[in-house]
């Protein structure tokens, strides 16, 4: 229990060096990837110095050393949690094309590929002949198209891993979970697990973007390529007045494997910086052992301040280190139970009213799709009490004791006709609350949205196979041209439930473990019952999240564009296999106690049936209603 003086320290003060030191080690990776590749471009004419340390190799490395410095300062500065949501290609293109993370992604790549190309030239022999100014016939210079052809081919590389590192979302990180947890995979096994196919594929890949370069350098860049350099070095060297291309071509085997290796190595050390970025930064958030917070002189309170953090990455982190204390850390859980003293409430109400936030945003994006929204109105009085103001004016302006009785009974039957016509409404009004239990309710709206979907599925089909266009559409469609264009049941769908710009299904899965296990072994560690008041309602929320996402999944239509048709979507299955799991370990613990904890039968009953579980006899739920009472240790 955390004294009221303690200051609660904010969650990020905790992750953030933790993640400078995770930072720390994918440099440290990369430091040592520069050493080897400058002791393979050292020209060996001297044993010692081309490999020692404090040598012209020692030198080498640390320029080499910023070439992947680019990336991982791009990757620090511009790293999200989750996946872009879009539903198309085109979409995502649209939002990305000229973004800020596009311009910055390519000016580090091309920076990077523009140093390590010059760090080759400063050290490359002069038999390579890659020198910017070559001399013929004594002392005519000349400038070397070669050296020209080499240096655009790494501006082309560089703008094109560029474009594909945001075509691809490199900058995404991918959290774990704690269930399904990794079977003791570690950091450096995934890193040497993934080495040989960043060497593998480094060599097509440069062969593809050289042969790219070639194309685009002989129609588009040769002259405007020719004349910048000629205007560039004129100042310094003798060099003719005309602009004249060279009649002879600059491509030659020796240049082609010069940029193809070259070309490989660099691929290598950005392949493995992001590899290393992305495997270190998501390491689980454990720190000697222990949780991340545990050394905090208020472990509780910062954890708290990262789940009610409004940036994803600090509220993922958090949700994660709670979802592991729940399942593995019983002396924190322990103190999760025991710490009533707090400001907003005792520690087990936020961790639980965080985590329940988290499950009903996903439920409240499944209700709201499809639906315009409501567009704000000014307050109003209710329709009832204008007509009773109405009708009070009217009577007010003349004296009711004067009226004649007849006056009287039309004044008192066009009240009468009022209210019963005001009461039918109401009592017909579709958008009046339903009286319905809750799962009752969220059950009945997943059937109603059901049959929508299937006429909605009806409708599209019965359209596109009548419509000749859709059909030459849907022939262009399958090719490998119409990808950008085809709407896929998978983005559409995680973009529905997940929410965008940026949607990580680890969030919703830790908080559905967390959630759950802190129920269940509350039975065990709870000295005082604070958990069990609130586990009806943790189990009609986890039923009526589980039951509408899996009526709105197996409901969710296809859009005409999707020629594949291919239903699933690994997202969303992870998220409703957690909400499924968490439901079914607290509906098998608390099952014998439901009288207790005032869960209905139809509360269990849908319960089960959310999880997959055959509803039980009626005998058998009788006899569950006859077990002991819960006791709790006072």
């Amino acid at each position: 229990m955390a004294p009221a003086t303690v200051r609660r320290a904010p969650y990020k003060d905790f992750l953030q060096p933790a993640l400078h030191r995770r930072f720390s080690t994918a440099a440290t990776i990369i430091l040592a990837v520069a050493y080897g590749q400058s002791i393979l471009l050292s020209d060996w004419s001297s044993w010692l110095w081309s490999w020692f340390p404090l040598g012209p190799a020692g030198f080498r490395a640390v320029v080499l050393f910023f070439c992947g410095l680019f990336i991982l300062v791009l990757r620090i500065g511009q790293y999200h949690i989750g996946l872009r949501t879009s539903n198309s290609g085109l979409q995502t293109f649209v939002t990305n094309a000229l973004s800020s993370r596009t311009i910055w992604a390519v000016l580090a790549y091309v920076s990077s590929a523009w140093l390590f190309s010059q760090v080759y030239m400063w050290s490359a022999s002069p038999s390579a002949n890659l020198s910017w100014i070559t001399y013929f016939n004594g002392d005519r210079a000349r400038l070397n198209e070669k050296t020209i052809f080499f240096f655009v081919h790494f501006l082309v590389l560089g703008l094109t891993q560029g474009v594909l590192h945001v075509a691809g979302d490199r900058d995404r990180i991918t959290l774990g979970t704690v269930k399904p947890r990794s079977d003791g995979v570690k950091e450096w096994a995934a890193l040497w697990a993934a080495i040989p196919s960043i060497i593998i594929d480094s060599g097509p890949t440069s062969l593809a973007i050289l042969f790219f370069t070639g194309a685009l350098y002989f129609t588009v860049i040769r002259s405007f390529a020719w004349t910048v350099a000629l205007v560039t070095f004129r100042p310094f060297y003798s060099l003719p007045k005309y602009n004249i291309l060279p009649i002879s071509s600059p491509i030659t085997f020796t240049l082609v494997a010069q940029c193809m290796i070259l070309s490989a190595l660099l691929n290598i050390m950005w392949g493995v910086a992001n590899v290393a970025f992305s495997i270190f930064l998501v390491k689980e958030p454990i720190k000697n052992g222990k949780p991340l917070t545990s050394d905090a002189k208020d472990p509780n309170g910062s954890l708290l301040n990262g789940l009610k953090s409004k940036k994803l990455p600090i509220k993922c982190f958090a949700m994660w280190e709670l979802a592991f204390i729940a399942c593995d850390y019983e002396d924190r859980r322990k103190v999760i139970y025991e710490d009533f003293e707090r400001k907003d409430g005792p520690m087990w109400s936020q961790v639980y009213a965080a985590c329940v936030e988290v499950v009903k945003d996903l439920e409240s994006r499944i209700d709201n799709y499809g639906k315009t929204p409501e567009p704000v109105k000014p307050p109003a009085q209710s329709e009832a009490a204008e007509t009773a103001r109405q009708l009070s004016q009217k009577s007010l302006k003349t004296n009711p004791f004067a009226e004649p009785t007849a006056a009287r009974r039309g004044v008192v039957g066009e009240m009468g006709k009022s209210v019963t016509k005001y009461v039918g409404k109401v009592a017909t009004d579709p958008s009046q609350p339903s009286r319905l239990s809750p799962i009752g309710k969220a059950a009945g709206e997943a059937r109603l949205r059901l049959r929508e979907m299937k006429k909605q599925i009806a409708d599209a089909d019965s359209s596109s196979a009548s419509s000749p266009v859709q059909s030459r559409a849907r022939a262009l469609l399958a090719s490998p041209l119409g990808w950008p264009f085809r709407q896929e049941y998978r983005r559409r769908l995680t973009a529905a439930v997940l929410g965008g710009p940026y949607a990580e299904p680890s969030l919703y899965i830790n908080a559905a473990t967390a959630l759950s296990q802190l129920a269940v072994h509350s039975l065990q560690e709870d000295k005082y019952g604070n958990v069990q008041r609130d586990v009806a309602h943790i189990v009609r929320t986890l039923t009526a999240a589980t039951s509408k996402l899996d009526a709105f999944k197996k409901s969710f239509p296809l859009h005409w564009t999707d020629v594949h048709k291919d239903r699933s979507s690994p997202e969303v299955d992870m998220v409703l296999e957690a909400l499924r799991d968490g439901l079914s370990d607290v509906v098998l613990k608390f099952e014998r106690y439901s009288r207790d904890l005032r869960l209905t039968m139809a509360d269990m009953r849908l319960a089960r049936e959310a999880i997959g579980v055959q509803p039980v006899e009626e005998t058998a739920v009788a006899s569950s209603r006859a077990s002991p009472e819960m006791q709790q240790v006072r």
